[in-house]
């Protein structure tokens, strides 16, 4: 499939899926997606790639210094979880009763709910 450079391409992990790191440092941790960054391909997961910020005092953490949190992953080191089989599988995409597009998994053929 050839990647344009104006056309964003659409990703198939959304926040709030259930997902599995297949590579990197976190690699075998599973986490929900909170955030997703479409330009970049990556996705914020949670408990997954955690790093140490430091951080001035400031309104919000009146006291500054070293703030643990979850730094953006690559969407291609990511899987996402067959809702019925708890395995990583791969994503499709079908229409729907509706007619709508789906996603589902491909390990199961189970439709993946949003959220």
């Amino acid at each position: 499939m050839e990647r344009r450079h104006n056309k964003i391409q659409k990703l198939k992990i959304r926040k709030g899926d259930m997902v599995k790191v297949i590579a990197g440092d976190s690699k075998g941790t599973q986490g929900k997606v909170l955030e997703v960054i479409v330009k970049e391909r990556r996705a914020i997961v949670e408990g997954v790639n955690i790093v140490s910020k430091h951080t001035k005092p400031n309104a919000e953490n009146t006291q500054g210094g070293i703030v643990k949190k979850e730094a953006p992953v690559a969407i291609s080191n990511l899987m996402l979880i067959d809702p019925k089989s708890g395995k990583p599988s791969r994503v499709g995409r079908r229409a729907g009763d509706d007619g709508k597009l789906v996603r589902y998994a491909k390990k199961s053929g189970e439709v993946i709910k949003n959220g």
